[in-house]
């Protein structure tokens, strides 16, 4: 069985895409492994999408952190691979509050709906062909592993990967090599962003070993 994988263009709405699947999450609880079954194999860039969703709003939901953060990482690579993903069953399997989950999805599908308008086929060398599409799944990995970053409680430290994320995941479906360009330079923002934080929490440690020096 060929394991390769390839998207293909959509004329549907990204957003209507995203409402039908939520829509059909049912339940008290559900698992990654069901919304992986509902997009099918020709789904990974949308399961990035939907990952991305709940760090576009300031909300906490137990587990999704670590479900969606790893799964983006680890679907980007199969991306990158070109093949089928592989993910372990404490991630597949692992249960999500649905009463919790799904208005976090429901409002980041809200913000998505206001790209739909300026989403078109443009720049298409940028999401066209095997090796683009490898850059370009190494460019959400890139933002999946600045997710998974412990800096929860710090503003905007899950938001900027996640831009990224959903940009580079809509544009490759949409074939809008505008916003993966977009979605490259949230990268750039959040790697920067990163490393003024961690300049200052370098001065602030330094300016407490002086004190006590």
């Amino acid at each position: 069985m060929d394991a390769s994988i390839e998207f293909q263009d959509t004329s549907t709405s990204l957003s209507g895409t995203l409402r039908n699947l939520i829509g059909g999450i049912q339940g008290q609880s559900v698992t990654l492994r069901q919304l992986m079954d509902a997009v099918g194999e020709q789904g990974l860039l949308l399961i990035c999408a939907v990952a991305s969703l709940p760090f576009l709003i300031p909300v906490s939901i137990p587990g999704v952190s670590t479900v969606f953060g790893a799964a983006i990482i680890l679907v980007s690579l199969a991306i990158t691979a070109n093949r089928l993903p592989w993910l372990p069953r404490q991630i597949l399997d692992r249960r999500l509050e649905s009463a919790k989950l799904v208005p976090a999805l429901e409002k980041g599908v809200n913000i998505v709906s206001r790209l739909d308008r300026y989403l078109k086929p443009r720049l298409t060398g940028l999401t066209s062909g095997r090796f683009i599409n490898r850059i370009n799944g190494l460019a959400i990995t890139l933002a999946g592993v600045l997710l998974m970053f412990p800096l929860g409680l710090i503003p905007f430290s899950n938001t900027l990967p996640g831009i990224a994320i959903l940009l580079l995941s809509t544009g490759m479906i949409q074939r809008d090599g505008v916003v993966v360009l977009a979605g490259y330079l949230f990268n750039v923002i959040t790697i920067v962003y990163f490393g003024v934080l961690a300049y200052f929490a370098f001065s602030a440690g330094q300016g407490i070993a002086s004190l006590f020096g």
